[in-house]
């Protein structure tokens, strides 16, 4: 299976923030949107970082409390990791948990396509995990 198969039904809306917002305003959107990462992009569809739920409270531990003021690009993770639509499940379960990575963007060239987080990985295997139980239970019903 892969990623392509996540986003077929999550969805491939990507959530965006500009690298000039303030961490207040990008705190704000994380609590309305119900999401635990937003793309940084200063337009036109560009990679410039990701901002977490994470990076906050790091930032939070360094800043106290002056954080609300800062920008989206001082807390920011730059060198972004991303996976492809075409990338394995598993291969990019394997990357999330060896990196530690909670939320991974998709992209398909230049262009960011969506956006996984390990919680939509464990979902869609544990979907697959309870198929592939009752399909084993219907053949052993079959079998009697």
């Amino acid at each position: 299976m892969k990623v392509a198969n996540i986003l077929e039904v999550k969805g491939t809306e990507v959530m965006t923030v500009r690298p000039g917002d303030t961490i207040r305003d990008v705190a704000h959107r994380l609590v309305e949107e119900n999401v635990g990462a937003l793309v940084v992009s200063g337009g036109a569809g560009t990679l410039e970082g990701i901002i977490s739920e994470r990076d906050i409270s790091r930032g939070l531990a360094f800043h106290g409390p002056n954080i609300g003021t800062l920008l989206a690009s001082d807390l920011m993770t730059r060198g972004v990791v991303t996976c492809g639509p075409e990338d394995s499940i598993s291969d990019t379960a394997r990357v999330m948990t060896n990196r530690r990575i909670r939320h991974l963007p998709v992209q398909d060239g230049n262009r960011i396509v969506g956006i996984i987080s390990i919680g939509d990985i464990l979902k869609y295997r544990l979907d697959e995990v309870m198929l592939e139980t009752r399909v084993l239970r219907d053949i052993a019903l079959a079998v009697r």
